[in-house]
């Protein structure tokens, strides 16, 4: 074999090795991918988004919670009657859930809201103002009624639901949810939101 044989074959090597670096990884990708090891994993709600959009502003314009969701978003737990074990475990989770969005947690308002059982005195004045300083406790049938038939169906009662600014209904959140994961998704949407 001459030099210059050898030569050529040589820079033929080196031609197929410097293809290779660039086909190579580009095959594993695909293969990655279409095995599903690469697969991006969308987005997803912990919660449930409430479709059709209830616009509250347009359906109860005199709701007592009208005032509070002008400039705040709202979350609300709706329970009538005794509150009792489950109902201020609910209460706790609703603080809690406030209190670990740090900064934004400003922009957000707790309510309690009841129909026309409330709840009975000693706890309104004695536990709420102990234990849940800044939570609106409000009486609206109409609006619990609106909840009650706004929640999903194959999700269990007794969790929170979700008000934007402008008065829309916006989410519900199941009582068994992990409250990191409604946090997460409260927190989503004020940092994508200018209002509130």
């Amino acid at each position: 074999m001459t030099e210059e044989t050898r030569k050529g074959a040589s820079g033929r090597l080196q031609i197929w090795l410097v293809g290779l670096l660039f086909v190579v990884p580009l095959v594993v990708a695909v293969w990655l991918y279409y095995d599903g090891s690469l697969q991006p994993a969308g987005r997803s709600n912990h919660g449930a988004l409430l479709e059709p959009i209830v616009k509250l502003r347009d359906v109860m314009p005199d709701s007592p919670a009208a005032e509070l969701w002008q400039d705040h978003w709202l979350l609300v737990y709706e329970h009538d009657g005794e509150c009792r074990a489950q109902c201020r475990d609910a209460l706790y989770t609703l603080r809690q859930s406030r209190l670990m969005l740090g900064n934004d947690m400003r922009r957000l308002i707790r309510v309690f809201l009841h129909g026309e059982l409330a709840p009975d005195r000693v706890f309104l004045d004695e536990f709420v103002a102990e234990h849940h300083s800044g939570l609106r406790v409000i009486e609206d049938e109409n609006f619990a009624r609106l909840l009650r038939s706004a929640r999903p169906e194959q999700l269990p009662a007794g969790g929170f639901f979700l008000v934007d600014p402008l008065g829309n209904l916006v989410m519900y959140f199941s009582p068994e949810l992990d409250p990191r994961d409604m946090v997460e998704d409260i927190q989503h949407l004020l940092d994508l939101s200018r209002i509130g």
